[in-house]
C-alpha cells in the first residue's frame, strides 16, 4: 500500500474532511472534525492511527511494522508502516477500527449531525 492509496480510501468513508492543521506535510484525517488518522507526506512510509488500547498491544507484539505513534498517546494510537510485515487489507481494516474508534466517542450532537449526513 502506498499514501496515495491510504489517502484515497480513508476519503471514500462517510464525512471525512483531509486537513493540513500542523504543517504542510502532516496530512491529517478527519471524522467531524475528530482526528483519526496522520500520516507524514515527507516520509510517506507510515501512518498513525486510533485503537483500541487492548487491540494497539497485540498488534505491536504481533507485527514488526506496528509500533507506538510518536508524538500521540502510546496506549491509543499506533504507528502503522506500508513497508514492512502488514497487509493491505488489515491496513486497511486499521484504517476502518480507527474511523469507528473516533465515530463511537462522538458527542450526541455530532453524532446526529453525522446521521443527516449523505
Amino acid at each position: 500500500m502506498n499514501v496515495e492509496l491510504v489517502r484515497e480510501y480513508c476519503l471514500q468513508k462517510k464525512a471525512v474532511q483531509e486537513t493540513f492543521p500542523f504543517d504542510d506535510v502532516s496530512l491529517v484525517m478527519k471524522i467531524m472534525g475528530k482526528m483519526f488518522a496522520l500520516i507524514d507526506l515527507e516520509e510517506a512510509n507510515s501512518i498513525a492511527l486510533k485503537c483500541d488500547p487492548k487491540r494497539a498491544i497485540e498488534l505491536r507484539e504481533h507485527y514488526n511494522g506496528i509500533s507506538e505513534a510518536f508524538h500521540f498517546n502510546k496506549k491509543y494510537w499506533n504507528s502503522v508502516s506500508f513497508n514492512e510485515d502488514v497487509d493491505d487489507k488489515l491496513i486497511k481494516e486499521l484504517i476502518d477500527h480507527s474511523y469507528e474508534e473516533v465515530l463511537k466517542k462522538l458527542t450526541k450532537k455530532l453524532r446526529a449531525e453525522y446521521e443527516t449526513l449523505p
